[in-house]
């Protein structure tokens, strides 16, 4: 540290999601900010999530059709390529130049507290006024005794897989094992997920339920209420033991049962920062932490894990880090699965009869665009309290994540099915199923006893003030 190294108004540690758009809004602000990523910037999103995660289900849903017409298998060698083009694509926005060009520095290297307003980085001193933590998270390991690192992979290493694997066992049942589980068995690997209780157990039944049956009829098998408690070496790859007694074969296996917090080795013990138990920083609604000081963000958070989160909540936490604001985060959260069929969902799922919520659910069968493209295995839901207010839904269906902006829309401003019902929707689109919902509501309200006697009522008085022109004339 020379006397001419400045002091930062913002320290941001992590060059993913969060990191940068925490880092650039503090830097458009006018803010000095420094951002400290320890490997490449862009994250888990651009390198081993979301990109390249895509970008595998678009072609395997390409090699499925493909197969369907011609009986061609797949080149997984091309699959590979497609991925790295997209994230080299893509790659420039989460640059360090793109980074640099909004005013904020970079440096690379692993970054410990050393103490309040004082970090290292190598053998670098940093002073800042705040920081802002967002370090991500990783792939949760599993202790398998007996299971061999070699034949392991992870949502962030699968994509060093040069082969198409001929057999490949998951263990997880969550969206990356459903999507990851469905891309590979459309390009022709043997896939079996071992889950414990289910797939996809934070979406209402009738969702994980309709991916289910789309990942069977992929060819994908499941194995329910199951568990890995050990492994052998075997031929090409690795034998498990499951609890039942059961013994299953697999080239690789694909451990995806949940993500943990890279909090390890930050020194957030000497800022006095909040932890939870399995390690994820505490934030409030301001995305504060338990140090005035510090901010954090994205999967390191308690928060969901999902990469639109993290960027909202890292412009939220940079603006009252560097501008002394209050703002708070909005609570509606969407999410979306991204499995064939897509699974998207916001706000309550579930109508409590308690609350006097109400569920209108439109299945897909009559959906016009749905029944074109045969593609009717699909649903829209409505949670709706009192007098229509939106409170939330569940779609299931192609294109569902595009479907849900409106209902996510609605949840947010309190909309109710009276105004989605009441705006005109283009036709024939996927979703008319929001649409249609709505419209149901309305009618049953419209058909409520009380309801119809007034309508009744106002029907009558209309008769009766249209027709007064002849009882006039006739009483002359």
């Amino acid at each position: 540290m020379t006397a001419q190294d400045p002091i930062f108004d913002l320290l941001v540690v992590g060059g993913g999601t969060a990191g940068i758009v925490g880092a650039k809004t503090a830097a458009r602000f006018g803010a000095r900010t420094v951002l400290v990523e320890q490997d490449r910037t862009g994250g888990d999103c651009l390198w081993t999530g979301c990109v390249p995660s895509k970008t595998l289900l678009s072609a395997a849903e390409h090699a499925k059709t493909t197969r369907a017409l011609t009986g061609e298998r797949p080149d997984f060698a091309l699959v590979r390529k497609r991925i790295f083009a997209a994230i080299s694509t893509i790659e420039p926005i989460d640059s360090h130049q793109s980074i640099e060009e909004s005013g904020a520095a970079v440096i690379q290297g692993v970054l410990s507290f050393s103490a309040p307003g004082v970090a290292q980085v190598g053998g670098r001193t940093i002073r800042f006024r705040q920081a802002l933590i967002a370090t991500g998270g990783a792939p949760s390991g599993l202790e398998i005794p007996g299971l061999n690192a070699s034949v392991t992979v992870t949502s962030e290493t699968i994509w060093e897989l040069e082969r198409l694997p001929a057999r490949l066992t998951i263990i997880g049942g969550g969206p990356i094992a459903c999507e990851l589980g469905q891309a590979f068995a459309r390009l022709g690997s043997e896939v079996t997920m071992i889950v414990r209780s289910g797939i996809l157990v934070k979406e209402v039944p009738e969702a994980a339920g309709l991916v289910r049956a789309a990942l069977e009829a992929d060819g994908v098998r499941f194995l329910e209420n199951s568990a890995v408690y050990g492994a052998t070496a075997a031929d090409h790859g690795t034998r498990l033991r499951l609890d039942n007694g059961d013994e299953l074969d697999a080239d690789v296996v694909l451990l995806a049962a949940g993500r943990s917090p890279r909090t390890a080795g930050l020194g957030l013990d000497r800022l006095g920062v909040e932890l939870d138990e399995t390690g994820r920083i505490v934030t409030d609604a301001r995305m504060g932490t338990s140090n005035p000081r510090i901010w954090a963000a994205g999967d390191v958070t308690t928060n969901p894990d999902f990469t639109h989160l993290a960027g909202v909540h890292a412009s939220v936490a940079a603006s009252n880090a560097v501008l002394g604001l209050s703002r708070q985060v909005a609570g509606t959260v969407p999410r979306v699965t991204f499995t064939s069929p897509e699974v998207a969902a916001v706000g309550i799922t579930v109508a409590d009869p308690g609350l006097k919520h109400r569920a209108r659910t439109v299945w897909h069968e009559h959906i016009d665009r749905a029944v074109t493209d045969d593609a009717t295995a699909g649903f829209t839901r409505l949670i709706v309290a009192k007098r229509g207010k939106i409170l939330g839904g569940t779609i299931v269906g192609p294109r569902a994540g595009e479907s849900l902006a409106e209902l996510a829309l609605a949840v947010q401003h309190g909309l109710t099915t009276s105004d989605i019902a009441g705006t005109t929707h283009a036709y024939p689109t996927y979703a008319d199923g929001v649409w249609n919902a709505a419209v149901a509501d309305v009618r049953a309200n419209l058909e409520a006893p009380l309801m119809r006697r007034a309508i009744g009522v106002l029907v009558r008085v209309r008769r009766f003030w249209l027709d007064r022109p002849a009882r006039q004339r006739s009483a002359r």
